[in-house]
């Protein structure tokens, strides 16, 4: 009797272990874990990663980021679940890059602050580089995008897995701003990249680095008087209540970048892996599309909501904003900046 008692409980304790060790140890970074998941993309134990943005709720950005969550999920038949928080809710840009480095973030959307982490994306984010939004695309999902994404790789460990466009930059002020002497002395809030404040100078204003989520206070107490930013975030972010005027200024044609943190990345399964790559390229369609849509929208919007539209003389700011474009391009890589100009 002692004997099958005890072949009953070797029994039991060896078929938990084995339950048990189909998990592998897959936690992602900033992320907890669950019971063991589903067959197919969901080799590996449930893990909960985090997404984090500085978009509002509406904007393309926190839509895009929720299609590439559901895609993730249905991909992996749920064993990766991601949590998509908006409006700096995980901290700001820098915040974020520093959390997927130290692997407390799993993804984010970023876009320029990565010059603070790899110097040659802030060639990126000249004023008026790129001829128009093609020129962008073509770049973006070219050969220099994908040694872009490399090179974050190799020097941040943050893995860039898709860009995602976004509308063009414009110019929001409490003064209609119509030519390039307009802009003298006007403090304007500019994130913290270095080739945009000094593009922001050689224009004549006062360039004020700023995180994003400090902007509408600023606006609103007078800290700043202006500021620059595609449609969508101006709108998600209600900056037309704090702003009268609106310049069709188009100076960067931009991008934001679906990126993942490389310790999160290393700790999923070769499945899950794939499963994120996939998803990334199905819900940048989706994004892309949407912020295409959502353009001539965004702008009717912010007419009705009071703004006045302007269209400056964008001919003087491209001048005395390219007068900066040499000391980037050697500071940051003249074969970089060449091939950029000379995409047709």
């Amino acid at each position: 009797m002692k004997k099958t008692i005890a072949l009953l409980l070797a029994l039991i304790l060896c078929v938990s272990a084995t339950a048990c060790g189909k998990g592998g140890g897959n936690e992602g970074g900033g992320a907890s874990s669950g019971e063991t998941g589903a067959s197919g993309g969901g080799t590996g134990k449930k893990v909960t990663l985090r997404l984090g943005h500085i978009a509002g709720d509406t904007d393309a950005w926190h839509l895009g980021a929720l299609k590439f969550a559901e895609l993730v999920r249905e991909k992996t038949n749920g064993s990766v679940e991601i949590e998509v928080y908006s409006s700096s809710t995980l901290g700001n840009d820098r915040d974020l890059i520093e959390g997927m480095q130290l692997g407390s973030v799993d993804f984010a959307l970023v876009a320029g602050v990565l010059s603070n982490f790899y110097e040659p994306y802030g060639i990126l984010e000249l004023p008026y580089l790129f001829r128009d939004q093609e020129h962008l695309e073509k770049v973006l999902y070219g050969d220099i995008g994908k040694q872009l994404k490399q090179d974050l790789l190799d020097n941040a460990q943050i893995r860039g897995l898709e860009f995602w466009v976004r509308g063009p930059r414009e110019l929001t002020a409490n003064k209609k701003i119509e030519t390039l002497a307009d802009l003298k002395g006007l403090k304007l809030r500019v994130p913290e990249i270095p080739a945009s404040i000094e593009a922001w100078k050689a224009m004549g204003a006062a360039p004020t680095p700023m995180a994003f989520g400090e902007v509408y206070s600023a606006l609103q107490t007078g800290v700043i008087d202006a500021q620059e930013n595609p449609f969508a975030l101006i709108a998600s972010n209600k900056i037309q209540e704090v702003q009268k005027y609106l310049m069709l200024t188009h100076h960067v044609y931009g991008y934001v970048m679906l990126t993942m943190s490389d310790i999160t990345y290393q700790k999923l399964t070769p499945e899950q892996q794939k499963a994120i790559e996939e998803a990334a390229q199905e819900a940048t369609q989706f994004e892309n599309d949407l912020v295409a849509k959502q353009e001539e929208e965004l702008l009717k919007l912010l007419k009705e909501s009071g703004m006045e539209v302007v269209e400056p003389d964008t001919a003087a700011f491209m001048e005395a904003a390219k007068t900066v474009h040499g000391k980037f391009a050697q500071q940051y890589g003249q074969e970089l900046y060449d091939s950029i100009v000379n995409t047709q």
